[in-house]
């Protein structure tokens, strides 16, 4: 056995752009091709929208434009306009920016020099351009190398920076921004800083009532009482009941979203109980207390100190320097506000006693079934053939924990084909027993009493908290035939009924697999549409062999690999506003109806059958 030579000579020393091209998750997460909310063109797009924001809460610019043409990315603020001088230093230069200075950025999301670096180093094409008192300057760049350099000439242009950047494909593959998840992006800005305008490709964006605005965008159903708005100082807080399970937040720390929360979402909860409990002077259980909530918290912090380059979760103790502890700042916030609206308001403490109590009865109800169920899936875990595990998670420290990913599929066949080719470091699968039950119109107790539900359940490991799941990605992968579709849409009512958060959070998406195989003796062409099947004919010639998949069991392991590797293509399972889960889920999946019945033959098409070459 050959053994390397450690010497000086295998020492080295990275510059800035080469360490973040080889270490991107240091910096951006993940990498991803857009089908995901938290991929990497997302968090640089976030980066340099970033330091446009943070020059509006300092009060420069209340304007943002971007444009998204292809995959060309341009963000135009209206502040300050970076120093023309260092203009070039602040896109190349690790560990250089202004907000070092608390007078300049007092308070902001950028702390580190490093966000823009990033954008720069991992796409194509990366312009920087300064507008600053009549004057303009640009700095262009690849893969972070500089390739031009304007010099200073006169402009009409009003102050302000122009950030355009692509990027780098041989990074993030065959990628696509997904307008829904930009959308989504702005919106938390807008509700964050209300009077802030963000036009997105010429479309506005702007809120006048903050965290109600947010609260109210992302609530799928009725609030079970009119949402409860605090804010004072550093602090903002707006939250309501629904007739759903778990709990659902919205966390941030300077306009950040904290999306894995931190040391402020956790004082919240914390104070949250604390209050209710004096209010009512109860002693209620913590669970029964915040079942059922949505809120949104963001407090204003300064020089908050973040587990991550990415920021999603906050680890400072203290709101700055010489302030108190964020847990005291935030529990005599809640306890001082709260308390007060909830003595003004009568019929919303009414309302939000009512809700403890109906919850407290349906968690006593099911405490036994829960006991028993534990027990099962903790002994069906030692042996547990339906669940073929990863040795990554997402609660793990490392830098792949994003790409932790679950596929549930169904019957041993699909299984046993994504088992052999799947990354056993990150991948792991679930096989179900035929078409779980619908769940729909159930009470939680059924999740405890149905084996699948059971051990899906513990699979993910979801039951107490949706902040413990194991996997980033959970992946529904089933044929694309009508028990497919069934068993699918079965899942996801089991999801929406149980889980909603798991959806809200974009962790649910569904494996796209090819329909057909178009193929000659030098070319394979796998497609995933009618379409793409004519355009494979098309550029294979005459006659090539043309094989239709019914099912995941039919696709050899090797083929397999193909689809759940680097260019696997997932549809994301996502919920707006209009989606209402209480309209979509009776809708759908309960008792027949008129109505349902007019709407398949309103939409019923009939496919000819596929001939095979």
């Amino acid at each position: 056995m050959s053994v390397a030579n450690y010497s000086e000579e295998t020492i080295r020393t990275l510059d800035w752009k080469e360490h973040i091209r080889r270490r991107p998750g240091m910096y951006i997460g993940k990498l991803g091709d857009g089908s995901s909310k938290d991929d990497g063109i997302y968090i640089l797009l976030k980066e340099v929208l970033d330091n446009s924001v943070d020059e509006y809460m300092m009060g420069f610019g209340k304007e943002i434009e971007i444009t998204i043409n292809e995959n060309l990315v341009s963000v135009r603020d209206f502040g300050r306009g970076i120093p023309l001088g260092k203009l070039k230093d602040v896109a190349s230069r690790m560990n250089t920016g202004a907000k070092y200075d608390s007078k300049v950025f007092k308070k902001s999301v950028g702390l580190n020099g490093v966000g823009i670096k990033a954008v720069n180093a991992l796409s194509s094409q990366f312009t920087i351009k300064a507008y600053r008192d009549g004057i303009v300057k640009a700095v262009y760049f690849s893969e972070g190398n500089i390739v031009d350099e304007s010099g200073e000439e006169k402009s009409t242009e009003k102050n302000g920076t122009l950030v355009q950047f692509v990027p780098d494909g041989k990074l993030f593959g065959n990628y696509r921004f997904i307008e829904d998840y930009i959308e989504s992006l702005v919106r938390n800005y807008i509700y964050l800083n209300a009077g802030l305008v963000i036009k997105i490709n010429g479309k506005k964006y702007v809120s006048k009532n903050g965290l109600l605005d947010l609260l109210d965008e992302n609530m799928s159903s009725e609030g079970l009482y009119p949402i409860i708005h605090l804010k004072n100082g550093d602090l903002e807080v707006a939250m309501t009941h629904v007739n759903q399970y778990g709990e659902t937040y919205y966390a941030f720390v300077n306009g950040q979203h904290t999306t894995q929360g931190g040391t402020h979402l956790q004082a919240f909860r914390e104070a949250y109980v604390k209050t209710i409990r004096e209010f009512y002077n109860k002693n209620f259980d913590s669970s029964d207390i915040r079942a059922s909530i949505i809120a949104a918290v963001s407090i204003k912090i300064e020089e908050p100190v973040f587990e991550s380059q990415t920021k999603t979760k906050l680890g400072s103790k203290d709101i700055g320097p010489k302030g108190p502890s964020v847990s005291r700042y935030v529990n005599d916030f809640v306890k001082k506000h709260l308390d007060d609206f909830l003595h003004k308001h009568t019929d919303v403490a009414d309302a939000i006693y009512k809700k403890i109590i109906e919850s407290e009865k349906e968690r006593k109800a099911i405490s036994g079934i829960q006991k028993l169920a534990r027990e099962r899936a903790k002994k069906v875990s030692l042996h547990n053939k339906k669940l073929r595990d990863c040795k990554i998670h997402l609660n793990s420290t490392d830098e792949r924990k994003l790409e932790s990913t679950i596929f549930i599929t169904e019957g041993d066949s699909a299984s046993g084909s994504i088992t052999k080719s799947r990354d056993v470091s990150s991948q792991a699968v679930f096989s179900l027993k035929g078409k779980p039950l619908n769940s729909y119109g159930l009470t939680k107790k059924i999740v405890y009493e149905n084996e699948e539900f059971n051990l899906l359940q513990a699979a993910l490991n979801i039951e107490d908290d949706i902040d413990n799941l194991r996997y980033h990605n959970v992946v529904i992968a089933t044929d694309a035939d009508v028990d497919g579709m069934h068993i699918r849409l079965l899942l996801l009512t089991f999801f929406l009924q149980f889980f909603p958060e798991l959806v809200r959070r974009g962790h649910v998406y569904i494996l796209q697999t090819p329909l057909f195989r178009v193929r000659n003796k030098q070319k394979t062409i796998y497609c995933y549409s009618e379409e793409e099947k004519m355009d494979a004919i098309s550029k294979l010639g005459v006659k090539p062999e043309i094989t239709r998949f019914k099912g995941l069991g039919e696709i050899s392991p090797d083929e397999f690999k193909h689809f759940i590797g680097k260019d696997m293509r997932l549809e994301p399972v996502t919920l707006k506003k209009d989606d209402s889960v209480s309209k979509l889920l009776p809708f759908y999946m309960g008792k027949n109806t008129p109505q349902r019945q007019d709407f398949i033959i309103e939409n019923l098409r009939v496919e000819e059958d596929l001939v095979e070459a």
